[in-house]
């Protein structure tokens, strides 16, 4: 039988897919249609890989500090892309890097895989065969955002669901971000959580209970290491709330949490 860890880690998965599949995006399309914020797409590279990133500045007058938003298990999707700019009105530089960047059919990223959600669940189980890979794209990304002219140098990383384990495992293994916001994702292995430096932020749905039943232990362990981690439970909200309370045809007890979400996700920005 696999470890519990990967067992969590799976179902995590499934319930990203399901929660994704319930709604369409194309709600999430006329933000980036109307904002009058700068974006574009990037690439940037690690070693002789190239990663495609979509980056949104926000118009501030002074250096920011800049937001790394790792997407869920459908990659980088309209939604995904509006968030940076959602970031970026919140005054952040904010980049969301296409971790599928190579994996499509064609060799490119989420695009290549034309919507078709069996195509992408394939190309997230390859995906997960990669954790160094992911890793040496994320750091690749937080020395490239961290070092624009526009940035202040310090860098936060996000992410949802399927992102949103990866930035819970990414703290693990880079010392020098500011923060990790882990937004419904599973925990890291038990073994690598001793090598957390950031504080963690949690944002978990209350009935989400397949993710928030290992909660409890880790909390214990990031106490038990000194280490630094604040969850929250909204409530009423369900696994993937920072999507499906953005979606108008969602839940009242979603869209209440995203807005409490974000409010605290600010509040924690501003601290830095």
């Amino acid at each position: 039988m696999k470890p519990l860890h990967s067992r969590l880690f799976a179902l995590a998965t499934a319930l990203c897919a399901f929660a994704s599949a319930a709604s369409a995006q194309d709600w999430a399309k006329p933000r980036l249609e109307k904002t009058t914020r700068h974006y574009e797409y990037v690439k940037v590279m690690n070693g002789a890989r190239e990663v495609t990133a979509f980056i949104t500045y926000p118009e501030v007058k002074n250096k920011a500090t800049a937001l790394v938003l790792i997407h869920d298990n459908q990659g980088l999707t309209d939604w995904a892309r509006g968030m940076t700019d959602q970031g970026a009105e919140a005054g952040y530089i904010t980049i969301a890097p296409d971790l599928l960047s190579g994996m499509g059919p064609k060799g490119g990223g989420t695009s290549d895989f034309g919507g078709d959600r069996d195509a992408v669940a394939k190309g997230f189980s390859a995906l997960g065969q990669k954790p160094d890979q992911i890793t040496s794209d994320l750091n690749a990304i937080v020395a490239y955002v961290a070092k624009l002219p526009a940035c202040n140098g310090k860098v936060v990383v996000g992410g949802f669901c399927w992102g949103g384990g990866q930035t819970f495992r990414y703290a693990t293994n880079n010392k020098e971000i500011k923060a990790a916001l882990v937004f419904y994702g599973p925990s890291p292995k038990e073994e690598d959580i001793g090598r957390i430096s950031a504080p963690v932020y949690g944002f978990y749905g209350g009935t989400d209970a397949r993710i928030n039943a290992s909660l409890p232990k880790t909390q214990e362990l990031m106490k038990a290491g000194g280490k630094a981690f604040e969850p929250v439970t909204y409530e009423g909200a369900g696994h993937g709330f920072m999507k499906s309370g953005e979606d108008p045809a969602g839940s009242p007890e979603n869209k209440q949490a995203r807005e409490a979400a974000w409010k605290r996700l600010k509040e924690i920005l501003a601290k830095l």
